[in-house]
């Protein structure tokens, strides 16, 4: 059977949180539409209460779009990015769960590569890496590089999870796959993404790698800083006692 007819019969749900991403969303869905004109799928906003009028752009992208097609599921508050897709997933109809970021950092055109690689390989899980040959970074000075960089070489060391990215947040899953290992996560913040895909090779699931080039946002702030560096530390001691 071809990849063409077989792309046909499954359903792709994105899910991206968002808060105060007002000028970014609606680049990124008209993105994602560009380059899923092949397949089907639908676009779920999970956006934790964004002040800066996020929610009313995603509503006149539902106009554009369809309900059907861009789906806002909003939550009074910001509650951890972890439970944002564990919100995304209750509203999705998808055969496969892709998670992505709203400020452009994962550009929509590698969403055909990861839906090839599934498809050629059988994985269960399809994340994007920084970190091989034809990946990178695109925008972050050198402080952030290396710490980045530090970070994932710490947590190989102490945790040997088979892929070569454990902090991005650029991923496909198989959707009772994502279900299973999402169940088992306790992490609700940053540390949730290094604790998905440690979970996911304990558990034994095949996970492929497809190289992204992240480019680092153009417009708003960037939501990481020393408490989350932190969290992030006190995550990578908590999975080594655990797992």
């Amino acid at each position: 059977m071809s990849i063409k007819m077989r792309r046909k019969k499954k359903k792709y749900s994105i899910i991206i949180p968002t808060y105060n991403e007002r000028l970014n969303i609606a680049l990124v869905v008209y993105l994602v539409f560009k380059h899923l004109q092949d397949f089907e799928f639908e676009v779920i906003i999970v956006d934790d209460g964004s002040p800066d009028g996020t929610q009313d752009v995603i509503k006149q992208l539902q106009n554009v779009y369809g309900e059907d097609r861009v789906l806002l599921r909003a939550r009074p508050k910001k509650l951890g990015l972890g439970t944002a897709y564990y919100h995304g997933l209750k509203h999705a109809s998808g055969d496969f769960i892709i998670i992505m970021d709203a400020d452009l950092s994962h550009h929509p055109k590698y969403l055909p590569s990861f839906i090839r690689k599934q498809m050629e390989t059988g994985a269960s899980i399809v994340t994007g890496t920084r970190y091989v040959r034809n990946g990178g970074v695109h925008g972050w000075n050198l402080i952030r590089k290396l710490t980045s960089r530090g970070a994932n070489v710490l947590a190989q060391t102490l945790l040997w999870p088979g892929v070569s990215d454990l902090t991005g947040s650029f991923r496909l899953y198989e959707r009772k796959a994502f279900e299973d290992i999402i169940s088992s996560v306790v992490s609700k913040g940053y540390v949730f993404q290094m604790e998905m895909i440690v979970r996911a090779s304990r558990k034994g699931y095949q996970i492929e790698e497809v190289p992204i080039t992240f480019v680092d946002r153009v417009y708003g702030s960037s939501k990481l800083g020393g408490s989350e560096i932190l969290e992030y530390l006190k995550g990578l001691v908590y999975l080594l006692i655990t797992t």
